[in-house]
């Protein structure tokens, strides 16, 4: 294989450590996969290669503060920790009245005993390691692996095909029903700076449903890079609601790429909490390649000190008679930053189509930032199509209104808050996982949520719920 450079055939020392890492283990990486995956491997090294990782002079790097850790020292692909079952109480996670199937990736491993790598249920379904996936089920990846991503959009997706070791692997035959949710916990647990780079693949055939949620969690303090790319394929009538929960220390990076594919009358819903973290960017990706096809795609982050959040939301509508809505809210405070740019793209052919997007901010102190990029690029005439930004403070009026019935300062501006996030989080379907959301959204305006070292979100239902003490009747 040719090997390809840089133009200016400098590197950082990211990307060094990348391409050395690739050289050094390339016979490990390509003995374990399949032709497929080892073809993906081969593309993404020649464009890290060539194009490096993303720099600020790209349109949608300009504002990010992710370029500036291609200078730090990373530890990568480190080897697969034993199975201990101690080791797995980390992974306990347990939301009252919430059933799930729990399954767990521990600095980038699939984390399981050996006879719980891949699993087969009596309905069909298969979930575990993308490792042993792609051993046991050629055919599926033969025709989905690396069809949804695009693995030259850009260095990060590049050198995730080119070095991920593991993931979750997830098939849904026809007609079924998955009836309690998949969760799938990530931790990294090293004490040396890690960068993890892993990978999932989620199949949902013809009218079949599932529920998934992908929670990213620290379980100390260490600096760490996490790069996760998720590949979902939804056929005809499929039903899939996902749920990310980001609730990581302040000196981790979290890269989230999620390429989703629909086709025709597929109903997809998305629903991101980011609680906590030093740089997080969510890439969502979104190909409506079906007629009637639907996606509700929610946010909502909460950000301080010198946190900062990027949300980049692409769909494109190829085909009529499809539906998208984007609605992400945000609350910065202190010196925290954020970005969002939600791109819509409407074909030529893709005649009534229904595409909204809104992205509603506040910001507590004069030092906080938003950067926000609302985008329509329309190619049909028969569509109905809005998008629209704010970005303010508490509302003073509302303030003084609320503190004139007796409620404290403080107490106002917890509930002007937490209604002003409301919007997004009575989208979320299942009550007890609403109920938890709500609480940790409280918890996290208070002050009171954040990184610890068991059950980083705090799942589980506390002795005392959290309240505000408000008597709503005097309002």
């Amino acid at each position: 294989m040719k090997e390809m450079q840089k133009p200016d055939t400098t590197y950082t020392p990211l990307e060094s450590s990348l391409i050395e890492v690739f050289d050094q283990r390339k016979n490990e990486l390509f003995n374990t996969c399949h032709p497929k995956v080892n073809q993906t491997r081969k593309e993404g090294i020649e464009f890290l290669r060539e194009k490096g990782l993303p720099t600020r002079k790209d349109e949608k790097w300009k504002n990010s503060p992710f370029p500036k850790q291609y200078e730090n020292e990373y530890v990568i692909d480190t080897s697969k920790i034993p199975y201990d079952k101690n080791v797995n109480e980390i992974f306990h996670c347990e939301v009252h009245g919430f059933e799930s199937e729990t399954y767990s990736l521990l600095n980038g491993w699939f984390y399981s005993p050996e006879e719980k790598q891949l699993q087969t249920w009596d309905n069909g379904v298969v979930v575990g390691s993308m490792l042993k996936a792609q051993k046991e089920y050629p055919e599926l990846f033969e025709k989905h692996f690396g069809k949804i991503a695009d693995h030259k959009q850009n260095g990060f997706v590049a050198a995730n095909a080119a070095l991920f070791r593991d993931g979750i692997f997830i098939y849904v035959p026809d007609g079924v029903r998955v009836e309690n949710t998949m969760q799938l916990i990530k931790m990294i647990n090293q004490e040396e700076a890690l960068m993890v780079n892993s990978r999932n693949l989620i199949i949902l055939g013809k009218n079949s449903e599932l529920t998934f949620m992908h929670c990213d969690d620290s379980v100390n303090h260490y600096a760490s890079f996490i790069n996760t790319l998720t590949e979902v394929y939804l056929d005809e009538n499929a039903n899939f609601d996902v749920y990310k929960l980001q609730n990581i220390n302040d000196n981790t990076s979290l890269l989230n790429n999620t390429f989703f594919h629909q086709e025709t009358q597929s109903k997809l819903r998305v629903n991101v909490l980011s609680l906590n973290g030093g740089k997080i960017r969510n890439e969502l990706h979104v190909d409506l390649m079906g007629e009637y096809a639907e996606a509700d795609l929610n946010g909502v982050y909460l950000m301080d000190k010198q946190q900062h959040i990027d949300n980049q939301v692409f769909v494109n509508h190829a085909k009529p008679n499809c539906y998208s809505n984007e609605l992400f809210k945000g609350v910065l405070d202190e010196e925290a930053t954020g970005i969002f740019n939600g791109y819509i793209y409407v074909a030529r052919d893709a005649q009534h189509t229904n595409a909204f997007q809104r992205n509603n901010n506040i910001l507590l102190t004069p030092r906080t930032i938003i950067d926000t990029m609302p985008f329509l690029e329309i190619y049909a005439d028969d569509v109905k199509c809005s998008h629209g930004a704010t970005i303010g403070q508490l509302d003073e009026e509302a303030m003084f209104y609320l503190m004139q019935r007796g409620i404290s300062k403080s107490d106002a501006r917890l509930l002007l808050m937490y209604a002003f996030l409301a919007e997004v989080t009575t989208k979320v379907a299942i009550e007890a996982l609403r109920n938890n959301y709500e609480d940790m959204i409280k918890r996290r305006l208070r002050g009171e949520l954040s990184i610890c070292e068991k059950c980083v979100l705090h799942c589980s239902t506390p002795d005392k719920p959290v309240e505000f003490e408000i008597d709503m009747s005097k309002i």
